[in-house]
């Protein structure tokens, strides 16, 4: 049964005396225009659609926007996304690797003042070294991890393994030094630099990002040759926070070789190298669970050696009874000469001050 208010044939013209309850229903324009109904046309009619209406698609309320205001919308949701993806890409990011040119290479040349002298005993080179120096691993000085303030214990110990690792492979391994190996040291460095280090060791540059012995400390094993495989190292490390996800770990040691030349026997002359290597690691949470290292300085002073050769790829060890001229003198005023390519003059080993 029909409502008993409303008549059976329609209100009449006249209205009714109920036009005080539908006055809060308003079909303004807009309201038709959100409408989710459409009528159909003709020819749906005609093919005998099953409806009368069909749904219009839309957006919801965003749909009955302003074309002005849904741009604007759209451009807010934009920059918004951007923001949020340039935000979680950032090289900084905790589990992201870094990439392009982390380190930063520093080499410098030390000539002897005097011809080259050898040992006074090849089989035991290292006897006149001063006390401080110890064997392989064991002059690293490695510390015992501590926490910081953002890393545990656990995580400092275990970056400090890994650069212990880094600077065996890198600096005493006998593959390294004299038989061209790399991959040891690469498996070390993390996946952001491998790029660079593969650069550096494919086609070695002195533009401080692509030397290889910035990296690595080898030798051409066409010209010289390990006398004994043991390495004497002082030296130590430090631990310290770079900012709050990036923990630091500085080392600064000397390692000393004994060489001779390659292709002569175990009694001709052998002669002592030395190499300082002052490096810097940079270490997030991830780094320290992959126990990759990130290398990003690298300073490296070596001698016996002349003043202008090329150091990108190979050390040059001057052996015994070689000699090198002074180093020459330095023009500042002359730019085409790159500023970070130095030469000092070697001095005898002595104990450290």
């Amino acid at each position: 049964m029909g409502d008993p208010r409303e008549p059976p044939e329609g209100t009449p013209d006249g209205g009714s005396g109920n036009e005080d309850e539908y006055r809060s229903v308003v079909f303004d324009e807009s309201f038709v225009r959100a409408a989710r109904i459409q009528e159909l046309s003709a020819s749906e009619r005609l093919g005998g659609y099953s409806r009368g209406v069909r749904p219009r698609f839309g957006f919801g309320q965003i749909g009955s926007l302003p074309r002005q205001a849904v741009a604007l919308l759209l451009i807010v949701v934009m920059a918004f996304a951007a923001a949020v993806y340039f935000g979680v890409s950032s090289p900084r990011r905790i589990g992201v690797q870094p990439t392009g040119n982390q380190l930063t290479v520093s080499v410098v040349a030390l000539s002897p003042s005097s011809p080259v002298s050898a040992v006074a005993d090849p089989k035991n080179p290292f006897a006149a070294l001063p006390s401080g120096y110890a064997d392989g691993a064991a002059g690293l000085g490695t510390p015992a991890g501590a926490a910081t303030a953002h890393f545990t214990r656990v995580e400092v110990t275990r970056a400090l393994d890994t650069v212990q690792r880094f600077l065996v492979a890198s600096s005493m391994d006998p593959a390294t030094l004299e038989q061209e190996a790399t991959g040891a040291v690469r498996t070390l460095v993390t996946p952001g630099e491998q790029a660079q280090y593969d650069q550096s060791l494919n086609s070695p540059n002195d533009d401080q990002h692509h030397a290889a012995t910035g990296w690595l400390v080898r030798f051409d094993p066409g010209r010289v040759a390990l006398a004994v495989d043991s390495v004497k190292v002082s030296g130590g490390m430090k631990v310290t926070e770079a900012d709050s996800g990036t923990l630091e770990i500085d080392t600064d040691h000397t390692f000393v070789y004994a060489l001779r030349t390659a292709g002569t026997d175990t009694s001709g002359p052998v002669s002592l190298f030395s190499v300082r290597r002052e490096l810097r690691f940079e270490f997030d949470h991830t780094d320290i669970g992959a126990a990759r290292v990130r290398l990003v300085d690298s300073v490296l002073q070596a001698g016996p050696t002349a003043c202008g050769v090329q150091l990108a790829d190979h050390l040059q060890p001057l052996l015994a009874g070689q000699s090198a001229g002074p180093p020459p003198a330095v023009n500042p005023g002359d730019h085409s000469v790159p500023a970070w390519q130095q030469c000092g003059v070697l001095a005898p080993i002595t104990a450290e001050h």
